[in-house]
């Protein structure tokens, strides 16, 4: 079944189990019960009252009680979640507020009382990738592109470099275990794929997640050096993890055991995993991993897809789908994790925001971009904001862009209000490089087509480009970091992006660097 097909299939049991009254602007609180599938135009614009300066002054008031009223949190954080959204750049923060309801709401973790702009470039790139970066905000370290989990003596692809373990940078999660914490991650992106992998992982070339793949890559020099689905198993980090959830199972079997696999080894990775602990749980299903018991489980590890995780839209209409939401595998880490009595770091990353845009489907970005946002809003509703510190941020940004002059309440998916020099309409949605160029531009007649007549509605619909390249790429835009919780204030401002897990440690008193603990008691 395709993709759209898949989706209208699921949008019709959507619309019956929802009813056929189409609410106006839900408010943010009530976020579950937004419908984002919807045209922008099925939904009301706000009131007339937009209309009068008093509007306007009332709510600035409003905001500024709420600053005003703010205390600043300084506690000793127990708990530490970093939320990435993997290619969550501003302009797609802003036409996700669009998709969800209208251009005046906010995604769960815009309500958190603290926010900053991160930059991003790395040591070799001033726009970055999703392997230098997880180094960056998860390590404190910024290293080259491509590289995961090691300084920035090495370069890409440098397999004797990677060996030397004086290069090798530990992470958030290192720390925390070294302080006595639990330690995890969530994706929905392959467990072993670049954003991740930051957790606990060291390598020279963010492709080498198997065995294959490594050798191809350093040849003789590959003997010694561990894949990244064996450091997540055997590695110093990885071994340490208490939960582990999301796609990639074909890393860690030889076909001889699973027909998809990628390794070339002859093992079983995941039978081993459970062999090294009788504690320790595997499940690859939705139903297995809602029905895991936090109490009785010791090391819970979940590969619920052979590559990445399937986007929310296609989860939503395959009926015979068995593969978790992103806010459903938060949820339950979150419940293994607090079983531990010292408290927890988390890494949770919506990782096919970043997916979807490199191949210029702006609906289905906005799509997983709500979806970060519905596990955000759980995680806060399931956790202390005394004592647990939840940080919001994304690696880096796209070409994506959001323009045209559209009417308020308008359809963020449809036409800009006016034509262009061509006298031709163009979408407000676009991409500045991408897959898409010749879809939307004839290189016969050099000139564009229609827009509007080629957009077809559906969810993997792509939107225009202005370069043709066979994926479209990051951006290098500073970011935005949403904070709450104990010491949420320190991530105001404009900083490096490799500050982002020094707050954090500060914040829970782990890792050799400055914490709190320290400064309370100088």
């Amino acid at each position: 079944m395709t993709l759209t097909l898949k989706f209208f299939v699921g949008l019709g049991l959507i619309t019956l189990a929802l009813g056929a009254a189409v609410p106006k602007r839900a408010p943010v609180e009530d976020e579950e019960s937004m419908h984002p599938h919807l045209p922008r135009s099925a939904r009301a614009r706000t009131s007339s009252e937009e209309a009068t300066q008093a509007y306007w002054h009332a709510a600035s008031k409003q905001l500024l009680r709420e600053k005003l009223s703010h205390v600043r949190n300084t506690n000793r954080a127990k708990n530490i979640i970093l939320f990435l959204g993997d290619g969550m750049g501003l302009a797609t923060l802003a036409a996700a507020r669009s998709y969800i309801g209208g251009e005046e709401q906010k995604l769960s973790f815009e309500e958190f009382p603290f926010t900053g702009l991160s930059k991003v470039y790395s040591v070799d790139k001033i726009v970055p990738d999703s392997a230098c970066t997880s180094t960056s905000y998860l390590c404190g370290v910024k290293a080259n592109y491509g590289t995961i989990g090691v300084n920035g003596h090495v370069l890409r692809g440098d397999c004797q470099a990677m060996a030397n373990a004086s290069n090798h940078v530990f992470s958030l999660g290192k720390w925390a275990m070294d302080s006595g914490k639990a330690a995890g991650l969530v994706t929905t992106t392959r467990v072993t794929h670049a954003s991740p992998s930051g957790v606990y992982a060291h390598t020279a070339d963010r492709e080498w997640e198997n065995n294959a793949l490594l050798e191809e890559g350093c040849g003789e020099q590959a003997e010694g050096l561990q894949d990244i689905a064996m450091q997540l198993i055997y590695g110093e980090v990885g071994s340490r993890l208490k939960v582990m959830l999301g796609g990639g199972k074909r890393n860690f079997y030889d076909p001889e055991f699973y027909d998809k696999g990628r390794r070339t080894d002859g093992r079983n990775l995941v039978e081993e995993f459970e062999a090294l602990d009788a504690g320790n749980t595997f499940v690859k299903t939705q139903k297995k991993l809602l029905k895991v018991n936090a109490t009785e489980t010791g090391r819970l590890l979940g590969l619920f897809s052979s590559g990445h995780m399937h986007y929310h839209v296609e989860q939503l209409a395959d009926p015979e789908n068995n593969e978790p939401t992103l806010e459903e595998m938060t949820e339950k880490a979150i419940e293994v994790l607090e079983t531990e009595e010292e408290g927890y770091f988390l890494f949770v990353e919506g990782g096919k925001i970043d997916i979807s845009h490199h191949d210029t489907m702006a609906r289905i970005a906005l799509d997983e971009t709500a979806e970060l946002s519905k596990a955000v809003k759980r995680a806060r509703e399931i956790t202390n904001p005394e004592d647990t510190l939840i940080v919001v941020t994304s690696d880096h940004s796209h070409t994506f862009s959001v323009a045209g002059y559209q009417p308020r309440g308008s359809d963020i998916f449809g036409s800009a209000k006016a034509n262009g020099l061509d006298n031709k309409p163009y979408l407000p949605l676009s991409y500045a490089n991408g897959k898409s160029f010749d879809y939307y531009y004839n290189t016969e007649t050099h000139q564009r087509e229609d827009p509007v007549v080629l957009a077809t509605g559906d969810f993997d619909q792509l939107f225009p480009a202005m370069v043709p390249l066979e994926s479209e790429t990051h951006g290098g835009e500073d970011v935005a970091v949403f904070a709450s919780g104990p010491w949420a204030h320190l991530f105001t401002g404009v900083y490096e992006q490799n500050t982002i897990p020094h707050m954090m440690a500060f914040a829970a008193c782990v890792g050799d660097g400055l914490t709190a603990c320290q400064t309370a008691t100088n």
